[in-house]
């Protein structure tokens, strides 16, 4: 059963979410992928949404581009946490897709990540610690990622 839901406006976003995946899978954090869009869609998202915790999601992972409107529309349909990434746009190198997201009006939460890989990533490892609250193995897990990340970091330039 997964966990963690990861879900995109269009086949080209995986290019940026594939970093979420890459993330829980290194951490063995179950997860599916689906491309849910908002506008072409719209009954996919709500179908999505409404029965992700019934099917044992815990977390979603949404990022879209643009207009940005999956990250929010799937928020208002469930009382799960959404973590939303705003996948960088040609136009506007993805400031529209993070001001889509991040300005959610009170009341229908969306945790807002970074732009691009950066977002994904962290999206990843943020449901993690989420689902790591009530799992102490994968509570060790992410704690020797981390450890592991701060073991990696060069005490002098080469």
């Amino acid at each position: 059963m997964a966990h963690v839901g990861i879900i995109m406006g269009s086949t080209s976003d995986w290019e940026t979410m594939r970093h979420a995946a890459d993330v829980l899978d290194a951490l063995g954090v179950d997860h599916e992928t689906r491309v849910v869009s908002a506008h072409r869609t719209p009954q996919r998202l709500y179908d999505y949404a409404s029965g992700a915790a019934a099917r044992g999601i815990r977390v979603i992972i949404a990022g879209a581009g643009g207009a940005a409107h999956l990250p929010g529309m799937a928020a208002s349909m469930t009382h799960l946490p959404v973590l939303g990434v705003p996948v960088e746009s040609k136009a506007l190198n993805g400031m529209d897709s993070l001001l889509s997201i991040v300005q959610m009006p009170g009341g229908i939460p969306v945790g807002t990540l970074a732009i691009g890989k950066a977002g994904a990533t962290n999206a990843g490892l943020l449901a993690a610690a989420i689902l790591a609250l009530g799992d102490a193995g994968l509570e060790a897990r992410l704690k020797a990622w981390r450890q592991a990340q701060t073991d990696g970091v060069a005490d002098a330039p080469q």
